[in-house]
């Protein structure tokens, strides 16, 4: 087999083990919040500790891979990621768990700068590289597939700790695969690494997604909140600044000149923050609020994850007939009408009440992936091919760290307003008790917090609590919606033909 369909390989291998670990853990969180105690906050954390760690590196991963070597780095990510889904897997307490995820991020951060840029140096822009782009993103379909059903199995089976162990023996294979088979590159051009830059991004990062998670049992005006908000900012400007001055910024502020790459950037972003950051909160009413197995809850996810695996191989073909900037805002407006779909749940409503906005939505992120990864290394020079497929990733990993913090400030403060006034007059409704009967609800340890509550008022309590939870969920299923529809007007306007690199 040549050497090109080898890096294929080892790309797609490695991908699928780093999205099989996101999708598993999403049926597994509310066993994990059993075993360990988990709050519902550790439950954000076990994602947001991973989607930080990752996007606060990806771009600095990037940088380091064309100046040390791609497949140097690639493979110092795989032990690295290998190394902590071990520790996941032993870890005690829900902050051990948070820690090794951050560490698993880390890894990630250097598989996911260089893998895109690994295709691309193989493939020639055009139909070759429109069949690898094909081929990886029908990988991120069946990653997201199978996903739910390996976990549901292993979560009840052998428990949740075999979704880390599983990453192990994969890890493995890949990495002789890479040492094997794989070709070194680098750019030749590159210097220095931009360590002001890391750091202000990263901690602006850190300030902001705290801010939002702790906001609602803090206090949005408290001196706490504002004071992280007020951090972020002024971060986030000391990192414009640090990328205007330093000779060679981790992001290169003048590449967002190029409409395309713009573009391509917002829609990974928005699909992101959109329908992947709400698959959490989805996995929370499928088995914290409908009482589903993790097993049965993966189940449930088929259809949402076979559309999304059937589609993306057509998307890789379309490449070169259709502009992209077309499948792109098919494929987002697709993602929001199924987020729209999937909202306006009823209290007596079945998982199926899910399954029209799933059939949609999956197709949608099987039109999206191939031609985010596409276009994303297609708009800079191959030198840079690196640099820029970490910039995408970072923009994906943001979107998910930042959505699901602020998906959750709003489920949870809209959850708590119902649970205030549908037992408006009673001790429930009372301090903080309507968000702690949210938080209970969502995390799956609601009869424990009923139970601590006098036998009269359990049974008003229940029912303000899964009427919150419900208005919460359609409430964050309407504006992830609204999102994904924004992201696909923004890239059929700001996605240029002329821009990408098609020969």
């Amino acid at each position: 087999m040549q050497r090109k369909w080898w890096t294929l390989v080892a790309v797609s291998v490695a991908t699928f083990m780093l999205l099989l670990d996101i999708t598993v853990v999403n049926v597994a969180l509310p066993s994990i919040r059993e075993d360990l105690d988990a709050s519902f906050t550790d439950l954000q954390w076990v994602f947001d500790a991973y989607a930080l760690s990752l996007a606060a590196l990806v771009l600095t991963a990037g940088s380091l891979a064309d100046r040390l070597g791609r497949r140097r780095a690639f493979a110092a990510g795989l032990v690295i990621f290998s190394a902590a889904s071990l520790l996941c897997a032993l870890a005690p307490n829900p902050v051990f768990l948070n820690v090794s995820r951050a560490v698993q991020g880390v890894g990630g951060a250097v598989m996911f700068a260089v893998s895109l840029a690994l295709v691309a140096q193989e493939f020639p822009p055009g139909r070759e590289r429109g069949t690898a782009m094909g081929v990886y993103g029908a990988t991120i379909g069946v990653a997201v597939a199978v996903g739910p059903l390996i976990g549901g199995a292993l979560t009840d089976s052998l428990g949740w700790e075999w979704i880390f162990y599983l990453n192990l023996p994969i890890g493995v294979a890949v990495l002789v695969v890479t040492f094997l088979k794989l070709a070194e590159s680098r750019d030749p051009n590159a210097t220095r690494i931009d360590w002001a830059g890391v750091v202000s991004f990263s901690s602006a990062l850190f300030l902001l997604v705290l801010a939002l998670v702790r906001g609602n049992a803090e206090g949005w005006g408290s001196a706490l909140i504002v004071s992280l908000f007020a951090g972020a900012a002024v971060l986030l400007a000391v990192f414009v600044v640090v990328e205007r001055r330093v000779p060679e910024p981790m992001l290169p502020l003048g590449l967002f000149r190029r409409h395309a790459f713009t573009g391509v950037q917002l829609a990974a972003f928005a699909v992101s923050g959109s329908l992947f950051a709400l698959f959490l909160y989805l996995t929370l009413y499928l088995q914290n609020y409908l009482g589903l197995s993790p097993f049965a809850a993966g189940v449930r996810y088929l259809p949402i994850t076979l559309l999304s695996f059937l589609v993306a191989p057509l998307a890789g073909v379309l490449l070169s007939r259709v502009q992209a900037r077309l499948l792109l805002g098919v494929g987002l407006a697709a993602v929001g009408a199924g987020l729209l779909l999937m909202g306006g749940l009823e209290p007596e409503d079945t998982w199926t009440g899910l399954l029209a906005g799933f059939l949609v939505g999956g197709a949608g992120v099987g039109l999206i992936n191939p031609v985010i990864a596409d276009v994303a290394v297609s708009v800079v020079p191959k030198e840079k091919s690196g640099m820029a497929a970490g910039i995408n990733d970072t923009f994906r990993q943001v979107g998910i760290a930042v959505g699901i913090a602020v998906w959750g400030a709003v489920f949870v403060g809209r959850g708590s307003r119902t649970v205030r006034e549908v037992a408006a007059g009673t001790p429930i409704a009372e301090g903080a008790r309507p968000r702690e009967l949210i938080e209970a609800a969502s995390s799956g340890s609601l009869p424990q917090a009923l139970a601590a509550l006098p036998e009269p008022a359990r049974e008003a309590a229940s029912a303000a609590a899964r009427a919150g939870f419900l208005d919460g969920l359609n409430l964050v299923l309407l504006l992830g919606g609204l999102v994904s529809l924004v992201g696909a007007v923004l890239a059929l306007w700001l996605v240029r033909e002329d821009e990408i690199d098609r020969h």
